[in-house]
């Protein structure tokens, strides 16, 4: 199947399950159009035994469109994009310390602490897995991804300063942890012993420091080309370079495309929307990259559903799965809680942060990609597995109860004012 076939085929299944949610569910649009996806997935699966035709044809396309590939080189970049032009760089700046602390060594941590605990988790299930892989689906389940938590913040009412911590931490720590997953996976193809810590320093500066960098710089560049402008059509293809040439240039030279990417739509978003256009490029600018997310995050979210197709249904491997997600909600509360804790003694933070952050750090497209990433000869069925349910448990119910989360934590706090 070809390119063109795939998208067109993913395009009217994101338009028909958008309708059927929109007329009948009224769920949020996310979530609603990967549960659609889903059920029609399992309702696959299960005419396997009956119509093998169908179930192998239908497996067959999901296979050809590389998830994998498809988000992480083409998705991606045009997602963090349109999330970090929206986000404020005076309030993310004044929110910095603990957004980098929870998109740097939090994400550290938790790939440790998770792996270390799953380790144990599959010895007890008789699964044997060497504990570098472990750690490698530590590092890809530990990120909160940038795009399921947006889709969702927008309409769950968080406070804007920790909506602004949940949204910078998400759309910095991918980065942080795609450096992380990209090291493991190194040391896991070469062996512990043919790598050093200099080595993986050396990877960390150049993907996570590089990208910064040339993100500040892109950014720039099409911040002064817009601002010596007034031309519309122009500048939006402007920002479309800067997304796409600037993500291909840092992937070519082994820099961090997401981190470059977040920065420059920072920078756009901030010093572009504000100085460098007029009120009608900036309606068009918003109104552009608002349609191309809400696009790309239906498309993107039916491919999520897909998914359950290729995924391997052992029962050990679903139980695994289970267990991984109390594991990751304990982890991510330990990774969030202590600093949190520490940095209350320095700073107000809104009632209920902790509990907020924690179950608000949804998993999503971006563990899933990284977990298909993975070649034959590593558990990779064990691992997909794993993080689907992980990523599914995430959506679907920490997603459809942030919200009322949230609502509980405005009246508690209202109710202890007065």
């Amino acid at each position: 199947m070809g390119f063109f076939n795939a998208l067109a085929i993913l395009i009217s299944l994101a338009a028909i399950f958008g309708y059927i949610n929109h007329r009948f569910l009224k769920l949020p649009s996310t979530i609603g159009v990967m549960l659609i996806s889903l059920i029609l997935s399992l309702l696959i699966v299960a005419s396997g035994e009956f119509a093998p035709e169908l179930f192998k044809g239908a497996k067959d396309a999901v296979i050809a469109v590389d998830f994998s590939d498809f988000l992480m080189e083409v998705m991606l970049s045009f997602l963090l994009f349109a999330g970090a032009l929206h986000v404020d760089i005076k309030t993310l700046a004044a929110e910095r310390n603990p957004i980098i602390f929870f998109s740097t060594i939090g994400v550290v941590l938790s790939t440790f602490l998770i792996g270390t605990i799953m380790y144990f988790v599959f010895s007890m299930l008789g699964i044997g897995i060497d504990y570098i892989y472990c750690l490698i689906f530590g590092s890809l389940i530990s990120p909160t991804d940038p795009i399921a938590v947006l889709a969702i913040l927008k309409q769950a009412g968080v406070p804007k300063n920790l909506e602004v911590k949940i949204t910078g931490e998400s759309l910095f720590n991918d980065g942080v942890a795609v450096v992380v997953f990209i090291s493991l996976f190194g040391i896991a193809q070469k062996g512990i012993e043919n790598v050093t810590a200099a080595d993986v320093a050396i990877l960390f500066a150049q993907e996570a420091v590089g990208g910064i960098l040339l993100g500040f710089a892109i950014g720039y560049v099409g911040y002064y080309l817009m601002k010596s402008i007034d031309a519309y059509i122009v500048e939006v293809l402007i920002s479309l370079a800067v997304v796409m040439g600037g993500y291909a240039f840092a992937t070519y030279m082994h820099m961090s495309g997401p981190l470059s990417v977040v920065v420059a739509g920072l920078i756009i978003g901030t010093q572009g929307r504000n100085i460098a256009m007029s009120d009608l490029t900036r309606e068009y600018l918003d109104k552009f990259w608002e349609m191309i997310d809400e696009v790309l995050n239906a498309i993107l979210f039916v491919l999520i559903g897909l998914e359950v197709l290729v995924i391997t249904f052992e029962m050990t491997y679903l139980v695994a799965g289970l267990i991984a997600i109390v594991v990751a909600l304990a982890v991510r509360l330990i990774a969030v809680g202590l600093p949190i804790s520490l940095m209350k003694l320095r700073r107000e933070f809104v009632p209920n942060t902790i509990m907020i952050m924690t179950w608000g750090g949804l998993r999503g497209g971006i563990s899933v990609a990284l977990a298909l990433s993975l070649t034959a000869a590593m558990p990779r069925d064990l691992i997909v597995t794993v993080t689907y349910v992980v990523v599914i448990f995430s959506i679907v119910v920490q997603g459809l109860s942030i919200g009322k989360l949230v609502k509980y934590s405005k009246n508690k706090a209202l109710r202890a004012e007065q």
